[in-house]
This record gives structure tokens, sequence and C-alpha cells, in this order.
């Protein structure tokens, strides 16, 4: 059922409607070197075969998984016969071109840059991390993406009447059935079709029941992809809803997550950067909240603990914010760094034995339990040839408000020493 011309192509308006770049150079045959990036079944390998088609250009298609450099070269030596003997233009097609190392993806780049070769590349990872920038000064990056459930109905229907590729009429099905197989699919055309051809195969003669679709869309899980493009993006979503304080928000974007298959102690892992960050003395019980949740997803498990990361996820998102902690904590390893190896003044290090008591270790330490109000004010605990420097600044709210009034009445003693 892959669409040979644009009118079959469904999804990616944004490229493919009239007046569009992509779209203009399909239909005028002028093509160039090209990255797709976007999900699985979203019309990479489609295009590539249409503009080779269009372009009356002779077509290799290469997978980085399987491919080497020796394929690179044996491509590159076929483009060069075609090009002597029919004066055609070739479109090498790279399929999951991040998987090519630098050394790999240098190999072909002088015969783009020649005209030996157009080249496309097709990705599900985002080229700014996973391609070479030599590579992406040379290649226009397009980015498809997921197709609509609309979308994903019409291309079921076609397959179910399409005489010559698809089940030609021979089998009867509901709207409801489509529409849950649409929906299942999660954007992925090519899921579509293999769902219906599932749901085609497990049916009696004739007709397509919607218990026979429900078994089979039941399996099928909402898009995650484990340390890709896709788990980063939603972490981030489920970060940031916690930050800007909507629990409706974070609670969605944790239970896609979980939806996805991603592992609950990684996103339990992550809250506990989230409690520390952007919450920190505004609340400390939200990082005790999330290390309970930790535990109890280690010791229950499913479903037990995934309802305790929810509750903890709530009580992070409605917690009074401040990223005080996250910030003092950077300038502070920025001190450091910039300083770095001073002495510890005498007066603060240990005095285990008589050598280190006769060397001045401890001397004029004040204990502070001795002192007024459990205060040594005045006193100094930075490296003597160290300014103090104040890296911690409570913010007004929360419990931080009253840690703030705390640090500023000592200040105040500490100035009038």
């Amino acid at each position: 059922m892959r669409p040979l011309t644009l009118s079959e192509f469904y999804g990616q308006r944004h490229l493919l409607a009239d007046g569009k770049p992509l779209q203009s150079a399909i239909t005028r045959g002028r093509v160039h070197s090209m990255v797709f990036w976007g999900p699985p079944g979203t019309g990479k390998t489609t295009l590539a075969r249409m503009i080779a088609s269009t372009t009356d250009s002779h077509f290799i298609g290469l997978s980085a998984v399987m491919a080497g450099v020796k394929d690179v070269r044996a491509a590159v030596a076929e483009a060069e016969q075609h090009r002597q003997m029919n004066n055609r233009s070739t479109v090498l097609f790279l399929d999951e071109v991040h998987r090519f190392n630098k050394s790999q993806q240098d190999a072909f780049l002088p015969f783009v840059e020649n005209g030996t070769l157009i080249f496309i590349g097709a990705t599900t990872e985002n080229p700014s991390f996973e391609l070479n920038n030599a590579l992406l000064s040379r290649a226009r990056v397009y980015v498809l993406k997921l197709l609509e459930v609309d979308d994903l109905v019409d291309i079921i229907k076609r397959a179910l009447m399409d005489e010559e590729r698809g089940l030609g009429g021979s089998f009867t099905i509901s709207d409801a059935s489509i529409q849950l197989i649409a929906e299942a699919a999660d954007g992925d055309a090519r899921r579509s079709l293999n769902l219906l051809e599932l749901s085609a195969d497990l049916a009696e003669v004739g007709g397509i029941s919607d218990d026979t679709v429900k078994e089979v869309a039941s399996g099928s899980r909402r898009r995650f992809d484990k340390k890709g493009e896709y788990f980063y993006d939603q972490i981030s979503a489920l970060h940031k809803s916690i930050r800007g304080t909507d629990p409706d928000a974070a609670l969605y974007w944790l239970m896609r997550m979980l939806d996805g298959g991603c592992d609950p102690l990684y996103i339990a892992r992550r809250l506990i950067r989230v409690a520390s960050e952007d919450i920190g003395n505004a609340d400390p019980r939200g990082l005790q909240m999330t290390l309970n949740a930790w535990e109890a997803q280690e010791r229950l498990g499913s479903p037990e603990g995934e309802l305790a990361i929810a509750h903890a996820v709530i009580y992070l998102a409605c917690a009074p914010k401040s990223n005080a902690v996250y910030t003092a904590s950077k300038a502070a390893m920025e001190g450091a760094r910039q300083h770095g190896s001073l002495e510890v003044p005498l007066h603060l290090r240990n005095a285990p034995t008589r050598l280190m008591k006769d060397l001045g270790y401890g001397e004029e330490y004040r204990y502070a339990h001795n002192e007024d109000e459990g205060h040594a004010a005045g006193e100094t605990y930075f490296p003597d040839d160290m300014n103090s420097v104040k890296y911690y600044h409570p913010l007004p709210r929360g419990l931080e408000i009253r840690i703030r009034e705390k640090l500023d009445e000592i200040e105040q003693r500490n100035q009038k020493k």
C-alpha cells in the first residue's frame, strides 16, 4: 500500500501542500540532498522513492543498520555507471542514517558534493546530535510529523478497498473498528496497516468483528522510544509541568510515559532531581516524598508503586517552587573550581593527635553550641585566602521565607562583631 504519487500520500501537509518547498521540488524535479527526520511510519522512505521516480533518477536504498563503507562505495560505483551510460542521476537513500558513525557519514560526502549522488537520509533521532555538521551543511532537514487520526482512517479505508495492493473489499468492518485501529496506530501509517492485516488474518470469512479489532489493538502502546527523541521530550515535558505548578499536565505526561513502557524507577529518579532543583528548601518534604515513592515502587512494583509515583508528582507540582538550592550549588561549584585547592584554615581542622595539636590544628575554634543563640557570631569558615561569598539566596516562598529571616538575623549578628 505504499503511495506511488503525491495524490496517494497522506499527512505532512506542512511539507507537501501546494506551494510548499518540498512539494515544489518534487513536482518540478529539482531535488537536492535532504534529511527526513520524524517518527516511524510517517512516510520517509516513501517520499525518497517518490522523489527518485518523479525525477527519473536511479534509486539505491541502504539501511545503516546493515550497510557499511563498502556498501557506500558500491553505491557510488553504481551511480557513476548510471551517470556515464544513461545520463541519469542517482538518489541514494540511507535509512537510519544516525547509526552511521562520523567516518561512515564522511564516506559519501565527496560524491554528494560533486553531484554523483543525491543524498536522502532518514532518521528518527535529532540530526543536531546524530549527524555531522559537514553532512548537515549539504542537506536540508525536513521534519515529518505523526499522522492525524483522520489520515490513518483514510489509509485504512483505501487498503480495505484497493483490489491490487489491499484487501479488495473482501472484508466488512465497522467504522468504530476502523477508528480504533487508527487511534491504536498512534500516528504511524505502517502500524495501522499492520494492525489491519493482523485483524484480517484473525477474522472469520468476510467480516472483521469489533471483538477481533479490540483484541488486536489492546496490545498497542503509545509512542515512547527509550533513550530516543520522544523519551527526552516527554521527561522534559513532565519536569517543566511540575516546575510550572500544573499537576494535571504533569500527571498526563507521567501516564504517557508509563503507558509507553518507561521504567517507573527512572521516573522516580528524575523526580528526586526535580525535588531538589525546583522546590528545594521551599518544601523539603518534597524530597522525602519522592524517596518514599521510589521505595514503594521497588518494594511493591506495579500498579501500587506507580500510584505512589503519581502521588509524588502531584505533590511536587503543587509545592512552592524555589531554585535557590540549585543556583547556590552551581555557583559554589564554580567557586570551588575557580579558587583551586585552598587549604582548610587551621581553626577548622580536626586535631586527633598530639602532633596535630602542636601544629595548631583546631586552635581558636569557637564551638557554636557554647555561644549565645548557638551561633559563633563573626566566625569565618571560608579558606583564609578567600573572601566570604554568599551563594545561597532563599526565595520568599514556602519554608524559605523562614530560612531567609533566620539567615538575615545571623548576618546582622555577624556585622555587629
